[in-house]
C-alpha cells in the first residue's frame, strides 16, 4: 500500500514574504487612513489613543532618511565626475542642458496650472473672511530674491552644509571636490576615489536597509495628516483639490510623456523604477524622503552615476514641476476667492515672478507657501487666501512632491540619452520604436541603430 502523502500546510510567514515592498507600502497607507479616520486627535479625548501619537514612527523614518542623504549624495557625485576621466567640459555641458531642461518644464507647468485655475475657477464661492491674515503675513515676511538663491548655492562650511541638509550647497561643494580631485594624479587620487566608491557603496546597503522600515513610516504619516485635517476639510475646498490633482495628470500626459517619447525612454520600465519613490513621496510629502531610493533605481535602470548624482539632487531646486503648477493654480484661486478680476497681463506677469523665484528655495520650510505669500503681497492679494489653503495644503503637498520627485527622475533619463549614455535594452526598443516612430535627428540622443 503507497504512503499516504499528508500536504504541509503553506507558513503564514511565506506569503508574507511574497509581498513585495510597494505593496506593503500600499498596506500601510490604507491602515494609516484608518487609523487617522477611526482615532483623530480631536476625538480621541484625554489619555486615548490618538492619531499624532504615531508621528514619532514617522519622524524616525524621516531622520533615518535624512542621516544619509549627505554621505550617498557626495560620495556618488564625486566618483560620478572624478571618475570618468578628466574632461569637465561633459560636467558643464551638463548642467548647461539640464538647467535649460528645467527651465522649460517648469515653464510649462505654469501654463498648465495657469489654464486649468482659468477653466475651472476653484476659488468661485469661497469665502475669505472667516480665515486669519496673520499665517500669510508672517510666511510672506520670507523675501526670497534670484540673487539670494545664488549666494545660498554656496556653502561657508562643507560641515555646516552638511548638517542642515543643505542639498544644493552639498551638490556645489561636491563638484568643486571632484573637479578638484580630478586634477591630482598617483596615490592620492586613487585613494580617495576609492574610499568614495566604498562609501557610496555601504550607502546604498544602507538605502535598502532603512526602506525596510518605510512602510511603518509612511503609514504613520498618513494617520498623522488624515487625524489632524480630517476627510471633511474636502468639503469646502474639495474643488481646488481636485483641479491640482486633475491638472497634474494633465501635465503628466501632455508633458511628460511627449518628452518620454521624443527621447525614447523607456515607460514601462521607468515606471517600474520610480513607482516606489513615488509612493514614498505622496505619503510622507517629503521629496528628501524618496531622493535615496530614487538615486538607486535610477542608476538600476541604467542612467550613469555621474548624471544620476548631479540632475537629480539639482532637479531638486531647479526642477519642482508640481509645486510651480501649484503656485499657478494658488496664486489666481485666491484672487478668485477675493473676487478680484485679473487680467490675463497680469496672471502672466505673476508667473514670470514665481518663475524666477522658485528656483532653489527647497530648503526653506513650506516653501511653496513661502513663495505663494510674497507673490500674493506683491501683487496686492488678500494673505487670507494663504490661511484658507493651509486646510487642504498637506493634501495638495503629498501630489505636488510625488509629481517633483517623478519630474527630476525623467530629466536624469533625458539628460542620459540627450549625453548618448543611456542605452535601450532589447525589450525595450521595440516598444520606443513603435512609441516614437521615426528615429531622433536630435545632436547627442543616440536611435537603436547608432547604439548597436
Amino acid at each position: 500500500m503507497p504512503a499516504v502523502v499528508t500536504p504541509v500546510a503553506p507558513s503564514p510567514l511565506t506569503g508574507l514574504r511574497r509581498i513585495t515592498q510597494t505593496q506593503w507600502i500600499v498596506i500601510s497607507m490604507v491602515l494609516g487612513v484608518a487609523a487617522g479616520y477611526l482615532f483623530p486627535d480631536h476625538a480621541a479625548g484625554q489619555g486615548g489613543f490618538q492619531a499624532s501619537d504615531l508621528q514619532v514612527l514617522s519622524s524616525i523614518f524621516l531622520r533615518m532618511i535624512k542621516s544619509l542623504i549627505v554621505l550617498l549624495l557626495g560620495s556618488t557625485l564625486v566618483v560620478g565626475i572624478a571618475g570618468h576621466g578628466d574632461d569637465m567640459k561633459r560636467v558643464g555641458r551638463l548642467a548647461f542642458r539640464s538647467l535649460v531642461y528645467f527651465e522649460i518644464v517648469t515653464t510649462l507647468a505654469l501654463v498648465v496650472g495657469l489654464v486649468a485655475v482659468n477653466v475651472v475657477k476653484p476659488g468661485r464661492g469661497v469665502n475669505l473672511t472667516t480665515a486669519s491674515v496673520e499665517t500669510g503675513s508672517e510666511l510672506a515676511q520670507t523675501k526670497t530674491t534670484f540673487s539670494g538663491v545664488v549666494e545660498h548655492m554656496v556653502p561657508q562650511s562643507p560641515f555646516k552644509a552638511a548638517a542642515d541638509n543643505e542639498v544644493l550647497q552639498i551638490v556645489f561643494f561636491s563638484i568643486i571636490f571632484a573637479v578638484a580631485l580630478s586634477q591630482v594624479q598617483g596615490p592620492a587620487k586613487t585613494f580617495m576615489l576609492s574610499f568614495c566608491e566604498s562609501l557610496s557603496e555601504v550607502m546604498f546597503k544602507f538605502v535598502g536597509i532603512v526602506m525596510k522600515f518605510a512602510p511603518i513610516g509612511i503609514g504613520a504619516a498618513i494617520a498623522v495628516t488624515v487625524g489632524k485635517s480630517g476627510l471633511g476639510v474636502l468639503r469646502n475646498l474639495g474643488l481646488l483639490v481636485l483641479t491640482l490633482y486633475g491638472s497634474l495628470i494633465v501635465f503628466v500626459l501632455v508633458v511628460f510623456l511627449p518628452i518620454a517619447i521624443i527621447f525614447k525612454v523607456p515607460i514601462r520600465r521607468f515606471w517600474q523604477a520610480t513607482k516606489e519613490p513615488w509612493l514614498i513621496a505622496f505619503t510622507t510629502a517629503s521629496s528628501e524622503a524618496a531622493l535615496p531610493l530614487a538615486l538607486q533605481r535610477m542608476e538600476r535602470l541604467g542612467v550613469p552615476r555621474r548624471i544620476v548624482s548631479f540632475v537629480l539632487p539639482t532637479g531638486y531646486s531647479f526642477n519642482l514641476d508640481g509645486s510651480t503648477l501649484y503656485l499657478a493654480l494658488a496664486a489666481v484661486f485666491v484672487a478668485q476667492a477675493a473676487g478680484i478680476d485679473m487680467p490675463i497681463s497680469t496672471q502672466i506677469l505673476m508667473m514670470l515672478t514665481l518663475m524666477l523665484t522658485s528656483k532653489g528655495v527647497a530648503a526653506v520650510p513650506r516653501a511653496a507657501l513661502v513663495i505663494l505669500s510674497g507673490a500674493l503681497a506683491q501683487f496686492g492679494l488678500p494673505l487670507q487666501g494663504v490661511a484658507v489653503i493651509l486646510g487642504v495644503d498637506a493634501l495638495m503637498d503629498m501630489a505636488r512632491t510625488s509629481l517633483n520627485v517623478v519630474g527630476n527622475c525623467l530629466a536624469t533619463v533625458v539628460m542620459a540619452r540627450w549625453e548618448g549614455t543611456f542605452e535601450l535594452s532589447a525589450e525595450d526598443t521595440p516598444i520606443a520604436d513603435r512609441l516614437a516612430g521615426t528615429p531622433l535627428n536630435m545632436p547627442g540622443v543616440l536611435t537603436p541603430r547608432d547604439e548597436g
